[in-house]
Formats: C-alpha cells, sequence, structure tokens
C-alpha cells in the first residue's frame, strides 16, 4: 500500500514542527515531508511520487504575494494546498479561495482545531470563513490565469518577484528568447502590453498582503 505523505512549507522551525505533529494526527502513519522555502518545496515534489495534503506558509522568504501558492499549485496538480497565516481578512481570505487554495488556516488556532481542518481537506473538503466570497477581480484573474501553460506560470512568478528576463532565463534554465515569448503571451492573455501593467493588474494577488517572511 502506497505510503501517505504531506506536504509542510513553512519557513519557521517551531511552527513547522507544530505543523507537523498536526499532520501526524490528522493522517496517522503518514510521512511528514518539510520544506523552509519554495525552492525547497519545489526539490521535495519533484522526487515524491505525490502528497495526500499541503499546507504552505503564506509568506514564504522565496515568495511575494501568492507567488508562492500558484508555483506549488502547478507542481502539484489537484493537491489540496491550505494556506497558513497569521493574518487574515475578507480579500486577503477569498483571493485565496478564488486561487483555488482549499483552506485557509490562522497560525492562532489550536492544535486540535488545526488537526480537525486538516482532516476535512483530507476528506475532500474546504475550509474558509463564512463570508470569504471570491471579489470579482480574483475571479477574473483566476480565470485568466487558468488559460496560462505550466511554462508561462513558472515565468509569470518570476516576474512577480522582481526578476529580469535575464535572471529568468538563468533560473529556468532556457534561453532570454524563450523568456520573452512567454511573457509576449502572458501579456496577451492577461490583457496587457507590459511588464509593469501586468504586475499592476495582479497586484491584488501578488502583492497585496504586506511584506515577505524576510522582512518581518
Amino acid at each position: 500500500m502506497p505510503t501517505s505523505r504531506v506536504l509542510v512549507v513553512e519557513h519557521h522551525p517551531l511552527m513547522r514542527e507544530g505543523l507537523r505533529l498536526a499532520s501526524s494526527f490528522a493522517l496517522p502513519g503518514a510521512v511528514v515531508d518539510q520544506a523552509a522555502s519554495v525552492a525547497e518545496a519545489e526539490q521535495l515534489i519533484a522526487r515524491t511520487a505525490g502528497y495526500q495534503c499541503c499546507i504552505l506558509d503564506l509568506l514564504l522568504p522565496d515568495s511575494n504575494g501568492f507567488s508562492g501558492l500558484m508555483a506549488i499549485q502547478h507542481r502539484l496538480g489537484r493537491t489540496p494546498i491550505a494556506l497558513f497565516s497569521d493574518r487574515d481578512g475578507p480579500i486577503l481570505v477569498s483571493t485565496a479561495k478564488a486561487l483555488g487554495a482549499a483552506g485557509f488556516i490562522l497560525k492562532s488556532v489550536s492544535m486540535d482545531e488545526t488537526v480537525a481542518i486538516l482532516r476535512r481537506l483530507l476528506a475532500g473538503g474546504t475550509v474558509f470563513p463564512s463570508d470569504a466570497e471570491p471579489s470579482l477581480h480574483a475571479q477574473e484573474m483566476t480565470q485568466r490565469l487558468s488559460t496560462l501553460s505550466a511554462a508561462q506560470m513558472r515565468v509569470l512568478v518570476a516576474l512577480a518577484d522582481g526578476r529580469a528576463n535575464k535572471q529568468i532565463a538563468r533560473d529556468l534554465d532556457v534561453s532570454e528568447a524563450t523568456v520573452k515569448a512567454h511573457l509576449t503571451a502572458i501579456f496577451r492573455k492577461l490583457g496587457v502590453v507590459n511588464r509593469t501593467q501586468a504586475l499592476l493588474t495582479l497586484q491584488p494577488i501578488l502583492g497585496d498582503i504586506g511584506t515577505s517572511a524576510t522582512r518581518q
């Protein structure tokens, strides 16, 4: 019988250990893999057959806004992802919901509540505050983002992190010409003409949640 696995992505060691324990209670016998960044999580996903659930810190050293969620989603496919955050609010939670997160866990909740939430997610449910209805802007952007290919999404996430074309090409191991071709397609699908407009259009999704974990 295949081993059940849970992925915990959290930059703070104590929080990461707490989530490991909660995951073990929610899914007894599961292997709980741990990562402190999006990059580490991507490496784990690349060499692991599959995960039943992922708990993802909203603010990580190498993510900007919801770019971490978007990057991990493209790696995990249909695996449910619960965002883990010390802040909430209607816009923040509704955007997470519109982008396809399966749940939203506040860092202030008890261990028992976290375990209950994870059990619900593992059973195929979702967990959000009752008033977390996606905004029209978030719904529209999510629909447009769904038209991007996996390669285009990786370029968009890199763009959101402020990387220049040359750096994106180096990080993704492609040519600058390929990056430019992807950007042209991305701009067309988002209804913009350049990277400045793209970032402004996506601001509520990619960068409207405060500073990253490295700046806290």
